[in-house]
């Protein structure tokens, strides 16, 4: 006779109230999303593991048995809609298989012990598969995806290539990011070591993620390097032992810091010299662009009555040009006062923060052409977005574009002030000295959101690259990348200057939708294709919206249209909740207008695409190395009276140093209907996870001539994210958000940081795999350089973290080199 079942074990109720509530959050999510259209799954698996749960609380095996089915069906369906992509499975699978591994663990203490363990062992041999096929999966999609090799070559010239020395922030005024140096190689790579680390010493106390972030590459001039901090001091340093010679202090007050924004590099300017800042070179004018000629280097550093014979140049984040002599670090008594400008003269009321220089300026024919960052989204009545020039040797004004005053380039008359609230240049410019010419990447409207009250010159020219006349200050050409941009798609990557076969003067234009424009620099023509899409309408202001939007035929780093099917997270749970988000959403693809009703989709996000880092050209092989983002935002328009309720104020008028909470989220858009709230990269708040199934971020290598693909891959490993913000320390290439440029190399590498990981890396070109890593003491969003002091290769960055990507700051730079090398 049997005996009669023993009461359930404590565990066996633990294991079957677990499976309940998961079951019940399923269900009643899963009717949610049944309602809006979405996916029946969440509905039928929440049930099955309600019922499981309760037999299995009861100590029924019939229980267990009964979430196997579950399981299997759940398989099934994560095969049907995922197909082998291993990121897409862990969602849908890895938490059902740990919790097979639990039915697995309890089934002897379910009915007869002797009927329950082929249940056991069965259920843990299967998970294990399931889990151990998920780490393979991921695994094995490392890999780079390659398409093709790369070019054979040669494709162009090195007339704008960077040598032993890093004269502009990107390499050279014409922003390319190369390097003729190739000691280092993929034979010796590994080999990378640390030469020196110098401290700046400028953090203020309390300094934590994002805070004070520091983006600076700096320049190298024959044996200096000259670098700014996180407080817009400047410091020069010996190049080869890292050791400071001089610093400077311009005393800016941590009121001024907008966004944690910082100084991304200096100018080096000689006059006399070439304009690109050229120690031992100079450029003659040609029609095509630049032509280098070597010279003897001249180190002289001698003053004569006080006047700087080589100068330092930046903004300072409380908008003024500063000169100091390059030698000592002291003021150029001759450059405005004291070696100051003030350039927000002009501009009427300015509160701290509102008009900071971030990014270089630009020296062309001997005038520094300078934009800034006006902070986003705070207040209609912004300060000016105008472009200013100023002599290079004694700062005296020039001209000013200011696009509310067409023809007229000089200071507003008594009483007035630039026209209010357009758009800005919050990036680098680059110059052609040749051409005379200075190309400006524009960005959008103070309200970035909104466009009903924009002038027509702000709908001309918003979102588009600018060639204005070095000399006066005169637009030439512009070439125009949004329609009325509502998406924050401003152009934040400074432009590359190439010489396209045939001697035809080209630029490059990254932009934020993750395209790439060629566009003949003498005209701003298209030298590739330009393609209309239809774009939807609708949101708040439908007779704004246009009809068609540009897009590249040369290339994009767009991604396919997100799906239901796209939406991620650790565990179906939070994967169900994106699906509700994604399907309460208003989302039709790219252009999807911003509405007050429901949240919609942008995609790409405000952050890229390209941003600020740009791209890197090697201009030989003809390759083009991009990296860029991929991540959506989540949208909404608030009403005003909503906003303030919710106290959205903008930066300023009260003394608060904000406008909301994080950048771009309850941005009070003063003086406009509607304030914005953007999830920025769509995180859900439960864990911090991002909603869009990795990767979050990749880096191409683009053929220069055709505008295919040479590798893809994921940038950035899951080495320091996770969910509710812990780090999983996973060597996985889940691809993170990345901000920050690279370098192309002679010697057929690239170095990258940008990504959330803190690793500085080393990319072969040909392949696109990993060489090299380091790890570094803060987040890497900074565009790496390299030089060399008497035929020693360094590699350098200045890790000092991102606010928008919540990396550790630090105050380090950091050179690499190989062992033994001579110096």
């Amino acid at each position: 006779m049997e005996t009669a079942l023993p009461s359930p074990s404590i565990t066996a109720r633990i294991v079957g109230a677990i499976f309940g509530l998961l079951g019940l959050i399923l269900a009643a999510g899963g009717i949610y999303l049944a309602m809006l259209g979405g996916s029946f799954y969440y509905l039928l698996a929440g049930v099955g593991l309600l019922v499981s749960g309760l037999l299995l609380f009861r100590g029924h095996k019939l229980g267990a048995w009964l979430y196997v089915a579950v399981f299997a069906l759940t398989a099934i369906w994560a095969f049907w809609e995922s197909g082998s992509n291993p990121w897409a499975l862990i969602p849908r699978l890895v938490g059902p298989a740990i919790l097979l591994a639990l039915v697995a663990l309890i089934s002897p203490l379910l009915g007869k012990r002797t009927t329950s363990w082929p249940l056991a062992i069965g259920g843990a041999v299967v998970s294990l598969a399931f889990l151990a096929l998920s780490l393979w999966g991921v695994s094995s999609s490392q890999a780079p995806w390659l398409k093709r090799d790369l070019p054979t070559g040669p494709y162009g010239d090195l007339t704008q290539a960077s040598g032993d020395d890093w004269t502009s922030w990107g390499g050279t005024q014409a922003g390319q990011r190369y390097s003729t140096l190739n000691q280092i190689t993929p034979a010796n790579v590994d080999k990378l070591q640390r030469a020196w680390v110098s401290h700046t010493g400028d953090l203020p106390q309390g300094a934590g993620k994002g805070e004070y972030a520091v983006e600076n590459t700096p320049l190298k001039i024959g044996n200096r390097l000259y670098s700014c901090t996180a407080m817009d001091q400047v410091v020069a340093l010996d190049a080869t032992t890292g050791k400071e010679i001089w610093r400077y202090d311009p005393k800016v007050s941590t009121d001024a810091i907008p966004y944690s924004a910082s100084c991304r590099g200096v100018v080096y300017y000689r006059k006399g010299a070439s304009s690109d800042g050229e120690a031992g070179t100079h450029h003659t004018r040609t029609n095509s662009g630049f032509q280098t000629a070597a010279l003897e280097e001249d180190n002289d550093t001698e003053q004569s009555d006080g006047v700087c014979a080589a100068r330092i140049l930046w903004g300072t984040l409380d908008g003024r040009l500063i000169e100091v002599d390059a030698d000592t670090g002291k003021p150029c008594a001759d450059f405005g006062n004291n070696g100051e400008v003030d350039i927000k003269r002009g501009m009427g009321r300015v509160y701290p923060g509102m008009a900071a220089i971030t990014a270089p300026p630009v020296i062309v024919h001997g005038n520094i052409v300078t934009g800034h960052q006006v902070m986003d989204g705070q207040m209609n009545d912004a300060p000016s977005g105008v472009i200013q020039a100023f002599d290079a040797t004694t700062g005296k004004f020039a001209w000013a574009w200011d696009l509310g005053r067409p023809g007229e380039y000089g200071m507003p008359e008594a009483g007035k002030t630039y026209t209010r609230g357009t758009p800005n240049m919050w990036t680098s410019p680059s110059g052609d000295d040749a051409l005379g010419m200075v190309y400006i990447p524009l960005g959008n409207s103070s309200s970035d959101y909104y466009s009903s009250d924009r002038s027509p010159e702000e709908n001309e020219y918003s979102s588009s690259l600018v060639a204005l006349n070095a000399d006066t200050g005169h637009p030439e050409w512009k070439f125009q990348t949004v329609r009325k941009d509502v998406w924050d798609y401003d152009l934040g990557s400074q432009v590359t200057l190439v010489n396209l076969p045939g001697d035809i003067p080209a630029v490059i234009l990254p932009s934020k939708r993750g395209d790439l424009y060629v566009l003949d620099r003498r005209t701003g023509k298209p030298l590739t294709g330009i393609k209309e899409v239809k774009a939807p309408g609708g949101g708040v202001e439908p007779p704004e919206r246009a009809p068609y939007q540009p897009v590249s035929g040369f290339h994009n780093l767009r991604k396919p249209q997100l799906t239901s099917r796209d939406m991620w997270g650790i565990s179906p749970v939070d994967q169900m909740l994106c699906r509700i988000q994604f399907a309460k959403a208003d989302y039709r693809g790219g252009f999807t207008p911003p509405s007050a009703d429901q949240h919609s989709v942008e995609y790409p996000g405000y952050n890229g695409g390209s941003d600020w880092g740009s791209v890197a050209i090697d201009p030989v092989r003809g390759v083009i190395v991009a990296n860029y983002n991929d991540m959506p935002n989540y949208n909404k328009l608030v009403p005003r009276a909503k906003a303030n309720k919710l106290g959205w104020e903008p930066r300023g008028p009260k003394g608060n140093q904000g406008g909301g909470h994080a950048e771009g989220a309850g941005d009070p858009q003063e003086g406009v209907p509607y304030a914005i709230d953007v999830n920025a990269g769509w995180r859900l708040p439960l864990t911090g996870l991002l909603c869009k199934e990795p990767p979050y971020g990749g880096i191409q290598a683009i053929d220069m001539k055709t505008g295919e693909t040479i590798w893809d891959r994921p940038l950035g490993t899951a080495r320091k994210n996770g969910p509710w913000g812990i780090a999983m320390h996973l060597p996985f290439q889940i691809g993170t958000p990345n901000n920050g440029g690279s370098v192309v190399t002679a010697g057929g590498l690239v170095f990258i940081a940008a990504a959330t990981d803190d690793l500085i890396r080393a990319i072969d070109l040909k392949s696109g795999k990993t060489l090299w890593t380091d790890a570094l003491p803060g987040g890497g969003q900074a565009n790496v350089m390299t030089y060399a002091v008497n035929g020693k290769q360094y590699v350098l960055i200045v890790p000092g973290g991102h606010h928008f990507m919540q990396t550790p700051v630090s105050d380090a730079i950091i050179a690499y080199a190989l062992p033994g090398t001579s110096a």
